[in-house]
This record gives structure tokens, sequence and C-alpha cells, in this order.
């Protein structure tokens, strides 16, 4: 699965795409994750199958709900989660969008 985060730098979910990676890693997956600043997410359309929105930047859901016009789901990464780096809980997040 290709996973895109978004944020407001592209910088503050570098840790937490690590710690996806890993978790993805330690249950026998490949999944393509990265980060971006939220003004580059509609030069990336096509390229993931997920998109998820650090809570920094909730405002622009709606903005890039027109942008990805349900062509992958959006969701903002669940604030909990992310302010404790679980990687883990984040993966099965965007697990649970693309499954529907």
């Amino acid at each position: 699965m290709r996973i895109m985060l978004a944020c407001a730098a592209g910088m503050s979910t570098s840790m937490l795409v690590a710690k996806m990676q890993e978790a993805s890693k330690a249950v026998g997956r490949d999944d393509t994750i990265w980060a971006v600043e939220q003004g580059q997410i509609e030069a990336e359309l096509g390229n993931f199958d997920v998109l998820l929105l650090g809570p920094q930047v909730r405002h622009i859901k709606r903005k890039v709900d027109k942008i990805v016009n349900g062509a992958v789901p959006v969701d903002i990464i669940d604030p909990v989660a992310y302010g404790r780096v679980d990687g883990a809980k984040v993966l099965e997040q965007a697990d649970r969008l693309v499954q529907g």
C-alpha cells in the first residue's frame, strides 16, 4: 500500500513515517510510506492509495477532499496516535480507510 502523510512542513511527520515503516516490516509488509508538505498534495495525486493529514492541518481537510475528489480515502491522523508517534496505530488507521 502507498500511504502518504501531509503536514504543515512535511517534517513533523518524519518520525511517525519511520515508526509506520517499522510496523509495516514487523508484520511482513512492504508498504511505501512518506510525508509531504500540505502544498504538495495535488502534485502527488495518483501516487498514493490513502492520504492521512497531520492533526495540525485538520483545517484543510475539506479543501483536500475536493482536490482528491473521492479517488482515495482521506482522514486526519488520530491525534493520540500522532502524539505518541504510534506507527502501528496509524498504519491500522490507513488499513481501515482503504478497506472501507
